[in-house]
């Protein structure tokens, strides 16, 4: 292989490992998987990489993957709108949906946040929130966040910023295990979990 080959697969490798989770030998992998594909196959791979980043935009209204102004659950009127579960992540949603535990809607604060490390909510994520619970006539606030120490005083941040408005706040249970990730839980768990969900 030529130099120049050398170079453009070192190059590949370099963006895998920037993938969360992936190392040196996964990016490896990855790099020649994608090397050993049909230029067809590769060709679809980029198309697709290209038209998820142009057309998938934060959802107006709750901060979800949308493709339009809104985001599916959002947009359907029939998801229940006295219930809003507050997650860190849209990837948080997207498993909690795929196990079809809550019927309400979401609002993805945007990330995970460390606040013993300086790293604060963004306040406009928390003023978002406050305006759906008073528009919308929410009832209810779940906070589905992980269970850990950046967790933990996430749901604090999160709680002090609406404690003066007339909403229940509650907090996942039991069943997803101190320093887990909602990210690896299967159904079972997260059911448990959402179903004994308890006040702060």
């Amino acid at each position: 292989m030529s130099s120049t080959g050398v170079f453009v697969v070192d190059r590949l490798i370099e963006k895998f490992k920037r993938l969360p989770g992936v190392g040196e030998k996964g990016a490896r992998r990855f790099a020649f998987f994608v090397l050993q594909q049909p230029s067809g196959w590769v060709e679809d791979l980029a198309r697709d990489l290209l038209e998820a980043k142009t057309a998938v935009r934060p959802c107006r209204i709750c901060g979800g993957l949308a493709e339009e102004e809104l985001c599916p659950i959002c947009a359907d009127p029939k998801r229940s709108n006295g219930i809003i579960c507050v997650v860190e992540t849209v990837e948080d949603s997207l498993v909690i949906e795929r196990h079809g535990v809550f019927d309400g809607r979401y609002h993805v604060l945007g990330g995970r946040f460390s606040p013993l490390d300086g790293e604060e909510i963004p306040s406009d994520r928390l003023d978002a929130l406050r305006r759906r619970l008073v528009q919308e006539g929410v009832s209810e606030v779940i906070l589905a966040l992980n269970p850990s120490v950046e967790g933990e005083l996430t749901a604090m941040a999160v709680r002090d910023a609406i404690v003066d408005l007339p909403v229940r706040v509650t907090r996942l249970a039991f069943g997803i295990p101190v320093g887990g990730s909602i990210g690896f839980v299967d159904s079972a768990t997260l059911k448990l979990a959402m179903e004994g969900r308890r006040g702060l």
